[in-house]
């Protein structure tokens, strides 16, 4: 390296909580409020450079984050933890920094996980709070959560999930996922859906949400779920679940020791 180049930036990692309510959705879009886009504004005033912020997932306008992972690159004067302050210091109360720490080389949030957790919440009364309005599906009339849990068994393990796959403008590898975990918890009034997968397809959860919904309404059937899912079509499966209910939970990624044998 020369006198006149500049070490490689260091990358870092930050995991954020955010409510989706006051943004549309992850991803940049000029001349509407965007998690992204706060957040390189953020760093932008406190780093002193423009920095792009990558995300692990581009979630859907509406929904929320406890555990997103995001990642950029910048020379820092100060400690992670200075960043840490200093960037909740600048952002809004719906958006925070819950941790800050310097990644790997190379690391990529988005492109390095190999695991991601999302819940659903549906508030299952006829009445639901004020403080739950745009947090959680409202479904006043009773669902049937023991059919939905045994609906939910089918959809474990590998399958092709083109079922339930929201078609989007961008070219798809392939639609078969790796479904590892789907749990349903009733705590009354609190219906919740939790989904763990080694990646899902765009709006995955919401449209699996509103097929296993509809068993708990009583007009589909586990052997139905089971006949959406072989078909491998779209058109074959129910509409999508409100994004209000759908958290980002966590995000999974191989240890630096797995990395560095990869």
């Amino acid at each position: 390296m020369s006198n006149d180049e500049q070490p490689p930036k260091p990358t870092y990692r930050l995991t954020l909580r955010y409510d989706g309510r006051a943004y549309y959705g992850w991803q940049r879009h000029e001349g509407k409020p965007t998690v992204q886009g706060a957040l390189e504004a953020a760093v932008e005033d406190v780093v002193g450079m423009r920095c792009v912020v990558h995300g692990s997932s581009r979630t859907d306008r509406g929904a929320h984050a406890d555990g997103q992972v995001a990642h950029f690159a910048a020379h820092l004067r100060s400690p992670p933890e200075d960043l840490l302050r200093d960037l909740n210091a600048q952002l809004p109360s719906e958006l925070e920094v819950l941790r800050c720490e310097e990644a790997p080389a190379g690391f990529h949030a988005q492109t390095d996980a190999c695991a991601k957790t999302y819940r659903f919440e549906i508030w299952n009364a006829p009445v639901c709070p004020p403080e739950r309005v745009g947090k959680v599906w409202h479904i006043p009339d009773r669902l049937d959560v023991d059919a939905m849990q045994a609906a939910c068994s089918v959809l474990v393990g590998e399958h092709d999930f083109a079922s339930f796959a929201t078609k989007t403008n961008y070219h798809r590898k392939s639609t078969v996922r790796n479904l590892m975990q789907v749990d349903v918890a009733y705590e009354a009034p609190l219906i919740v859906l939790r989904f763990r997968a080694d990646g899902f397809l765009y709006k995955m959860v919401r449209n699996l949400v509103r097929a296993v919904v509809k068993v708990g309404e009583g007009r589909s059937s586990r052997d139905r779920l089971a006949e959406i899912l072989a078909a491998r079509d779209r058109k074959s499966a129910p509409g999508t679940a409100p994004a209000s209910g759908l958290y980002l939970e966590s995000i999974e990624y191989p240890t630096e020791e797995s990395r560095g044998a990869s």
